[in-house]
């Protein structure tokens, strides 16, 4: 499910080969494991063959990947790449201009860092994923949500700032022409808001079907749509070919959520065997987002959180494992979302493969959460997710056997990035490194190769987050 085009040359592409094949490289296979060495040969957009010894092609260049490890590129399910910080004065006190122009920044690095598709959930509008298909800034495939849509004094409507200080909901997603709206009162209200972020171009329905971590109300999230307000929008969704992703904390409001027919569940710690053999029963995807809520825990010690809050983050904390084990052992396909919302978060998105790992899933089930599992989710399974002959080459390099899973930690892990075939963050065998950008023609707009650089220069680093407000 996604807008983005793959089929439209990028402006002043020049040819710069008919295709390449990487030789011996260890590459992840469709169960969740790397090969022994094989070779990928790609050419346009697509790989073309996977095996070992492929004969010589004298219109491909041929590039010594031995020692090299490729898998598919990550597919994060859930991040907000307009949200640059969790301070609720600055999102009031900046431009709306300058946010969307940070967003560029956030874009471009979350590209580098291995991630080619990437579900918003809410913040980017069409405009943002129009741009990127255009070719205006780099940044992965890009399906958006708009807003997600709230009841009256639930989650996402607004923030307290303190006593008589009440913010609108335009902390958050600032008010601007054309954003929908996303207070939802009743059934009829909710039909009439599906269509505004239907009408605005949204690939997904977002919804918060209950209270979050960081909700200003203070005990258990509970839930805040009734399975008759959920059902209509699936159900209107569905009208336009749509799925909805439904943000849920605990049972009541993941069993809501699944009955309406949502196509995912965004976090969904707490839930028991019966959510989740209702969702394997359904096909409904779990989309745990773990990193946010081990950072959360984090600071619950540090004097950063209301003690109300941070009593929810350890709470939920310790449910982290208990989720992916129900999820896991009944069957729930699991794909990776990473959650991000913060300038020095963005780019740091495959540390939830690690997450993921840590948390429950084996090292194979990791990978394939990161990958296959998030392609099917996003309806884009038939051409990325997966090394194989036909697809998208959407990929990235590491140099060095990823393991345990914690190199997806540390920054500069990953040292090549290819969408669509064309290497936008040249590894340093590939012949175009250190060279002029030029490309193969047929590659998606939007994909060129460019420096992983800061506005300084230096390559951009995730940095640890600094003390603030997450909301989640």
């Amino acid at each position: 499910m996604t807008s983005t085009r793959t089929d439209s040359p990028a402006r002043h592409a020049t040819r710069a080969a008919d295709g390449f094949v990487l030789r011996g490289v260890h590459a992840l296979d469709n169960h969740g494991y790397f090969t022994a060495p094989v070779d990928v040969a790609v050419r346009g957009r697509r790989i073309t063959a996977v095996g070992p010894h492929l004969p010589l092609d004298s219109t491909a260049v041929d590039i010594d990947a031995h020692g090299l490890w490729l898998m598919p590129g990550v597919i994060d399910c859930h991040a907000h790449v307009t949200f640059p910080t969790y301070d609720p004065l600055e999102l009031l006190t900046t431009s709306l201009s300058e946010r969307f122009l940070e967003t560029a920044a956030a874009l471009r690095r979350t590209l580098a860092a291995g991630v080619t598709y990437l579900r918003d959930a809410g913040g980017a509008d069409a405009g943002v994923r129009d741009s990127l298909t255009a070719g205006h800034v780099p940044g992965p495939r890009l399906a958006v949500s708009v807003i997600g849509l709230t009841r009256s004094g639930g989650h996402g409507d607004g923030a307290l700032l303190g006593p008589g200080l009440e913010a609108s909901a335009t902390v958050t997603v600032p008010d601007y022409p054309g954003r929908p709206q996303h207070v939802v009162d009743g059934p009829e209200g909710m039909r009439r808001a599906v269509r505004g972020v239907l009408r605005a171009g949204a690939d997904w329905v977002h919804v918060f079907a209950s209270g979050g971590v960081m909700s200003a109300h203070p005990g258990e999230p509970l839930p805040e749509f009734t399975t008759a307000d959920l059902a209509v929008a699936v159900s209107e969704a569905a009208a336009f070919g749509r799925g909805v992703m439904a943000h849920a904390f605990g049972a009541p409001a993941v069993g809501t959520a699944v009955t309406a027919g949502v196509r995912s569940i965004e976090h969904g710690i707490g839930l028991t065997e019966r959510e989740a053999t209702l969702m394997a029963q359904r096909g409904v995807t779990l989309v745990p987002t773990l990193a946010p809520y081990h950072e959360l825990a984090h600071l619950a010690g540090s004097g950063y959180l209301p003690q109300w809050a941070a009593d929810r983050a350890l709470a939920t904390e310790a449910l982290l494992a208990d989720t992916i084990a129900v999820a896991r052992d009944a069957g729930v396909a699991i794909a990776l979302g990473s959650d991000c919302r913060h300038r020095d978060r963005h780019g740091g998105n495959l540390a939830e493969i690690t997450h993921l790992h840590r948390d429950g899933l084996s090292v194979p089930e990791a990978l394939l959460a990161a990958t296959i599992n998030g392609a099917r989710l996003c309806g884009v399974a038939d051409r990325i997710g997966r090394i194989a002959p036909g697809y998208e080459f959407d990929a990235l390099l590491l140099d060095e056997d990823p393991g345990d899973l914690s190199l997806f930690e540390r920054p500069g892990s990953v040292t090549g990035v290819f969408l669509g075939g064309v290497p936008v963050v040249p590894h340093a065998r590939m012949p175009l490194a250190g060279t002029s950008a030029t490309v193969p023609t047929g590659m998606p707009t939007g994909a060129r190769p460019f420096a992983a650089r800061g506005p300084s220069g230096a390559s951009d680093e995730v940095r640890p987050n600094e003390p603030g407000h997450a909301t989640s």
